[in-house]
């Protein structure tokens, strides 16, 4: 038996856990850049943002009404309401003119800065005004407790405070923080730029007619969607016929361009599996392939120059599957995002049936029902399904099994869209 032989058909399996193991062991955050605020949504953070003064950087209204001295309003035993002179009318903006002395109170709206001397704001829908001799009054016939509606100079944040940490994923909120206190740019993590090759003669690309024995390159262009949802850049190589010499030169090419190559198709144990020969012959270092799994469980990974290889299988379920277990923990690592897969528990929405040899990770969704979360596979369990991607929102992880597992049962199930940091 050939090297080539051996590497082919004597494999040593290796768990789903430890191969993700192995693959970070050689995956290390990216590089840092600075993009303008606007360009930032979506991006990873490289450092962490710190609050540059308090905020509220002044003590401000949380409501349209009057800033009051809480200790002019009747105190709940008194019937007689409170009768204030309205010195002047503060709009969002305007820095207050006047003191709030006793008997006093100021006209304000909501995000206004609080006169001196005022302690509260009493809401607008339980006042009246009136005018008095020319000068406009406002009755107040219930007591407001002191510091009511005011939002307090650094309520929210101190100085130095964190406003989100590395790693997360920048969304609205993180956004608005930013340019709350003045970041106009942020640092964040180079997105990683990822190979894809598609293997095998039988592929044709996407705009081609279909031919007898053909079918048209659907993995690629699922996997750089599945990329660009990770964070990551995908760089699309067309696919290559089984011709192991000239997929090798190409991979070799993406290696030193990108920051990983995926691969589909030619790792299992076929003539024309050609990643197996390429695997079996380079200078690179095999981290595993087989995983002890289903589907996908001739899913490879190795490392050339520091570059992971990803070598997943041309199934589209199963290559779904895999990047996910796999491609996902690696690109988050990149991102100094956590790695690990979230997880839930959950209730089988229906009977599983099909014997264990191998853990099982069956695409699919969650439901709601009684206040608890259920998972239903989205079709049958076969690696060669497109179909079951579609409506797929985790995966059902199933342990080896000698017997079915019937509905209603406790089962784990791996979310898939978890974004780049938590």
């Amino acid at each position: 038996m050939t090297s080539m032989d051996s590497h082919r058909f004597h494999r040593q399996a290796v768990s789903p856990d430890e191969a993700r193991s192995r693959i970070l062991q050689h995956v290390r955050p990216l590089g840092a850049e600075t993009v303008p605020l606007g360009e930032a949504l979506g991006r990873s953070s490289a450092e962490a943002a710190a609050a540059s003064h308090p905020f509220p950087p002044y003590r401000r209204s949380a409501m349209d009404g009057y800033a009051v001295r809480a200790m002019d309003l009747p105190d709940g035993a008194q019937h007689e309401p409170a009768v204030l002179e309205v010195l002047e009318s503060l709009p969002a903006g305007e820095v207050p003119k006047r003191v709030v002395g006793t008997g006093q109170a100021s006209r304000i709206m909501t995000g206004a800065m609080l006169p001196e001397g005022a302690d509260t704001v009493v809401m607008l829908e339980v006042t009246e005004t009136e005018r008095i001799n020319g000068r406009e009054y406002v009755r107040i016939r219930k007591p407001v407790a002191e510091g009511r509606n005011v939002a307090d100079i650094g309520g929210e944040f101190q100085p130095g405070d964190e406003l989100f940490p590395t790693g997360r994923v920048i969304g609205a909120g993180e956004v608005a923080l930013a340019a709350a206190f003045g970041h106009a740019n942020l640092q964040v993590i180079r997105r990683p730029r990822v190979a894809i090759l598609s293997t095998g003669s039988e592929l044709l690309s996407v705009d081609e007619p279909l031919r007898p024995g053909k079918i048209r390159n659907s993995n690629a262009v699922m996997l750089a969607a599945l990329l660009r949802e990770a964070g990551a850049e995908p760089v699309l190589l067309g696919h290559a016929a089984d011709d192991a010499d000239r997929a090798e030169r190409i991979i070799r090419g993406a290696l030193a361009e990108c920051d990983m190559t995926i691969t589909t198709g030619g790792i299992s144990v076929g003539d024309q599996d050609i990643l197996v020969d390429i695997l079996a012959r380079w200078e690179g270092t095999t981290l595993f392939n087989k995983v002890a799994m289903r589907p996908g469980s001739p899913t490879t990974a190795a490392v050339l120059n520091g570059k992971l290889l990803l070598a997943l299988s041309g199934n589209p379920g199963a290559s779904f599957v895999g990047f996910h277990l796999f491609a996902v923990p690696a690109i988050r690592t990149m991102l100094c995002a956590e790695p690990q897969p979230v997880t839930i528990e959950a209730r089988l929405a229906e009977p599983f049936t099909k014997v264990n040899a191998f853990p099982r990770f069956i695409r699919a969704r969650t439901e709601f029902r009684d206040a608890e979360i259920w998972v239903r596979p989205t079709g049958a369990d076969q690696s060669s399904l497109m179909k079951t991607i579609v409506d797929a929102d985790c995966l059902l992880v199933l342990p080896p099994l000698k017997q079915g597992i019937g509905e209603g049962e406790r089962v784990t199930a791996i979310l898939l869209k978890q974004g780049v940091s938590r």
